[in-house]
Parts: structure tokens; C-alpha cells; sequence
């Protein structure tokens, strides 16, 4: 890449979740209920190194396509309300790039028999490696698994 370049963006992603906060929450507190849905496609090499979910806690994930470099998530943990919150800081990095940094915040609140989930995610999309647009997308695929994973 050329250059540098600095894209701020905001998304919010809310959906109604046929399972209890608690659950909701468990899916993303348990490293092996995460590790179901919080994962590379099946055909990329993964390693999972790290997950202290506590506030101040770290989760590190590297997977790699093949043919490609590796992927990596890095994140901090700022803020975690039992059933109810999770605040998270992260980077994301292609190879030795980093390519994104963001602020992720997940809202789980009673609705029915189940949850309403609401994501918002604020990031910087660095040196244009990556955008709003492709994060969302993604995201909206990795609730789809967390979806699958509740049932």
C-alpha cells in the first residue's frame, strides 16, 4: 500500500435472539461456547493463544487462508456487565499490517422469551486495507454463527 490513510466509521448491528441473556452472554464469556462461533472458515489454519475475559483480560486469535497471510485479532477487554455488556478494544492486522482498530461495544437486553442484541462498533479502517462496509458484512456472518451456536 501506498501511502496513509485514517477512515473512521461507525455501524450498529441489532438482533432479536431466541435465547436468554444469560445464554447470549455464556456464548461470548466461555472460551469453548466462543471458540463454536468466533472462528475462521473451517479450511484456514487457526490458533486461538489467549482469552481472559476479564476486564483488562486479552483474546488473541491468528488464522491464516491458505496461500495467504495470517489474520489477527487482538483484543483488550474494557468493560464487562454480567448478562447485560461487553466493551472491547481490538486490532486486527493482515500479516505484519495492521489494518484496523476499534472500539466494539455488545448490549444484551430481555425481549420476550429471548435477547435483543445490539452491537455498535466504532473503528478506524487504517491505509485502506479495509472499510465499514466489508467489517459489517463480516460481522453480520460471525452473529449468524453465534445465532446457529444458541440453538
Amino acid at each position: 500500500m501506498s501511502g496513509h490513510s485514517a477512515v473512521h466509521a461507525t455501524f450498529t448491528i441489532e438482533r432479536q435472539l431466541d435465547a436468554t441473556p444469560e445464554r447470549v452472554y455464556r456464548a461470548f464469556a466461555d472460551p469453548a461456547a466462543k471458540a463454536k462461533w468466533f472462528a475462521a472458515p473451517a479450511e484456514w489454519e487457526q490458533m486461538r493463544s489467549k482469552m481472559a475475559f476479564e476486564v483488562g483480560g486479552k483474546e488473541f486469535l491468528s488464522s491464516t487462508p491458505p496461500g495467504h497471510k495470517p489474520h489477527v485479532f487482538d483484543c483488550t477487554y474494557l468493560d464487562i456487565v454480567p448478562n447485560a455488556r461487553i466493551v472491547y478494544v481490538y486490532e486486527m492486522h493482515i500479516g505484519e499490517a495492521k489494518i484496523s482498530a476499534s472500539l466494539a461495544t455488545f448490549e444484551f437486553t430481555p425481549s420476550g422469551k429471548g435477547t435483543k442484541l445490539k452491537l455498535t462498533e466504532q473503528g478506524v479502517f487504517l491505509d485502506g486495507y479495509d472499510d465499514a462496509g466489508n467489517r459489517e458484512k463480516g460481522t453480520h456472518g460471525l452473529l449468524d454463527k453465534l445465532e446457529a451456536s444458541l440453538n
